[in-house]
């Protein structure tokens, strides 16, 4: 396996970086480099042609290393990573019982540190950009901002805009939501979004308002749609539709709208879907997890909807995401169909970078490997046993790839992660810290499990 010197990738730039290969849209090009400045990639292309537009530099070789674009997580809670295996093996709807708790017992101190533990997860997972669907932790939602700033990754930040049992008019709601959207302008890895928790979390007035907000300001709005059957049941008896029918009966519906989970669709949904531009974040490992159904994803590619992979804060491991969603699509709809490519590979990681990126509102900046566009990448080690023998690289990403394989993420054209750890702070401190705040937090916290720790479960399960 081939070591790389980390001072050669280190520093402001512009680099040369010459792997070889570089992961577009097309697939691997061997034989290609980039040249980052700025932030930025400057340029891509054959390396020859590099070399000769730029003769000022010298190439950084990277044997044994292919170039690609970071993960962008369409769907996660950072301020819920304290909680962790508290969610295993429970039943849905786990918010009302696990999150909302646990995420109410936060104050600033831990909810900044469970967001920078959150993040490094992520950035260590392979992402270069988290989409958070906003805390319901009673601090200012900056605490996560400089949490994600602090840790160095991209970060798509909701604020929670809920008008129902709130206590908090509307006009003030909207407001909020204004100043939100202003909030970040310019700053360099913080994307402001609004997020409503479902939809029967807000009044009509208040979907249409925050909708309109964020269409205008060319945000998103991230609410959590089809998610569960008690949630469909629940939306058919308080409106007589189904949630996505409601928004779009509403006039929610739109470009500007990332539907989270989406996982039970009917044919009439995947229609509006399709039909107004709606972006879904299909979240595989969370479905497996505590959910009800899988979202139709490879029928969502052929209609051409809009999708992007999230994690919705379960593992922040970018290509067990992508493993995950392929295995998903293959035991729930390919193996009754036949179906034995669903989507070949490539169809998961391209979903995983630049269908993301477009899905959270950021495909003209980040997701792809190409010029003009934010160098937010991965070096990852394809000499190792897993990837060494290759006669297809995407496939072999998909079911073969794994974080330790990661040698370098950049982030806005600078190393925020060196093989598993951070460059510019301490990570083994920060793990430290979180622990000693989530016991405390827990402790706080009125959570109400269904189910006993597996220990417990074993030792009833073995009692004589």
């Amino acid at each position: 396996m081939n070591q790389l010197d980390r001072a050669l990738l280190d520093g402001p730039g512009p680099h040369l970086l010459v792997p070889d290969a570089v992961l577009v849209p097309e697939g691997p090009a061997d034989g290609h480099g980039v040249v980052v400045a700025d932030g930025s990639f400057e340029a891509v292309g054959p390396v020859g042609e590099l070399r000769r537009n730029h003769p000022g530099l010298d190439p950084t070789r990277l044997p044994g290393h292919i170039l690609m674009p970071g993960f962008v997580d369409a769907h996660h809670h950072l301020t819920q990573s304290f909680g962790s295996a508290l969610a295993f093996g429970e039943p849905s709807e786990i918010f009302r019982r696990v999150w909302v708790p646990l995420e109410g017992a936060l104050d600033e101190e831990s909810a900044y540190t469970a967001a920078k533990l959150a993040a490094l997860e992520a950035l260590r997972g392979g992402f270069t950009t988290v989409t958070d669907a906003g805390t319901r932790a009673d601090v200012d939602v900056d605490v996560v901002a400089s949490a994600a700033r602090d840790a160095g990754i991209r970060c798509v930040l909701g604020l929670v805009c809920d008008d129902v049992d709130r206590g908090t008019e509307l006009p003030a709601v909207l407001d909020r939501a204004e100043k939100h959207l202003a909030r970040y302008e310019g700053d360099a890895l913080v994307r402001p979004s609004l997020a409503v928790s479902i939809p029967e979390a807000a009044t009509p007035a208040a979907l249409r308002g925050v909708a309109g907000l964020a269409a205008d300001a060319g945000a998103t709005v991230q609410i959590h749609v089809n998610e569960h059957l008690a949630a469909v049941e629940r939306s058919l008896l308080r409106h007589g539709r189904r949630p996505l029918e409601h928004l779009h009966h509403i006039g929610a519906l739109g470009p500007h709208l990332l539907a989270a989970h989406a996982t039970l669709l009917t044919p009439r949904e995947l229609t509006l879907l399709a039909d107004t531009g709606t972006a879904v974040s299909y979240n595989p490992v969370a479905s497996a997890w505590k959910g009800n159904a899988v979202a139709p994803a490879l029928a969502m590619a052929e209609r051409g909807i809009r999708f992007g992979l999230g994690t919705d804060g379960t593992r922040g491991d970018g290509f067990r995401l992508v493993d995950a969603a392929e295995f998903a699509q293959r035991i729930a709809y390919g193996l009754a169909s036949g179906d034995s490519s669903c989507g070949a590979g490539w169809t998961w990681l391209e979903h995983a970078t630049r269908g993301s990126a477009d899905a959270v509102g950021l495909g003209t900046r980040t997701g792809t490997v190409a010029e003009g566009l934010a160098a937010d990448f991965l070096l990852v080690d394809v000499s190792t046993p897993e990837l060494a023998l290759s006669w297809d690289v995407p496939w072999e990403l998909v079911r073969r790839g794994n974080r330790d394989q990661i040698t370098a993420v950049f982030v806005d054209g600078t190393m925020r992660l060196w093989r598993g750890m951070p460059t510019t702070w301490d990570g083994p401190a920060l793990v430290r810290q979180a622990a000693e705040r989530a016991r405390a937090a827990v402790e706080r916290a009125t959570i109400t499990r269904v189910h006993d720790t597996s220990s417990a479960a074993r030792a009833r399960s073995t009692a004589p």
